[in-house]
């Protein structure tokens, strides 16, 4: 068991863990409706996310010609209260994803999560489905203070000191995942099957997966 790679393993969450972009396309969709915009389809909304409710929601807005500060901040408001409500309607774990938690904690691995969504937010779905207690810690994108989510390797960089230190590796579906673990020095893994930004192969990772079941090989094999 001593000889696996890496004594902590990183994931982001929304498109990575979870497949949340049912109830997110909801919320932004209520909230473009509440000011008279026309609804996204979800497959339209899943390269919006990543960012943040935040930048997600200015994305679904600027396709239509933007809104004023002063109308944005209730309407992101009503879209957080509305998500909170609606947080795990659709959302579940990608397939596979459970048992390779499962096969990662059992070779000793401290698991986390650093993502760009709001740590409350994070923590509350990830307790919605069950899976909380699984992870050593989860970092949001309001964790560690403004300018400091990923892209920033400031967030990694917290995952490992609170997961202990050592060898580590990060799970992530977008630009911003592969270049936070890159700015931090540490290995990195792309879902093919999460919101990507651009093609998975593309994004600069050490090593794509198509399904969880390939995630302990791979891991082994970069390490």
């Amino acid at each position: 068991m001593s000889d696996f790679p890496f004594s902590v393993i990183g994931f982001d969450l929304d498109g990575t863990l979870v497949d949340s972009s049912g109830d997110l396309a909801a919320a932004v969709n209520h909230a473009l409706v509440r000011v008279g915009r026309a609804p996204y389809p979800v497959e339209e909304i899943k390269p919006m996310i990543g960012r943040g409710a935040r930048h997600m929601l200015n994305q679904a807005l600027a396709h239509e010609g933007g809104i004023s500060d002063e109308e944005f901040q209730p309407l992101y408001k009503e879209l957080i209260a509305f998500y909170e409500a609606n947080i795990a309607v659709h959302t579940v774990p990608f397939p596979g994803c459970l048992d390779a938690l499962d096969v990662l904690a059992e070779r000793g691995c401290k698991l986390a999560v650093v993502t760009n969504k709001l740590e409350g937010l994070a923590r509350m779905v990830l307790d919605e489905l069950g899976m909380l207690d699984r992870f050593e810690t989860v970092i949001g994108g309001d964790t560690m203070g403004p300018g400091n989510a990923k892209p920033s390797a400031v967030p990694i960089r917290e995952m490992i000191a609170r997961c202990g230190g050592g060898n580590a590796a990060f799970i992530g579906d977008t630009s911003d995942d592969i270049g936070a673990a890159r700015a931090a020095g540490i290995k990195v893994i792309a879902t093919s099957f999460g919101y990507n930004d651009k093609p998975a192969p593309e994004l600069g990772a050490d090593a794509v997966i198509d399904h969880y079941n390939e995630l302990h090989t791979m891991l082994g094999s970069i390490g």
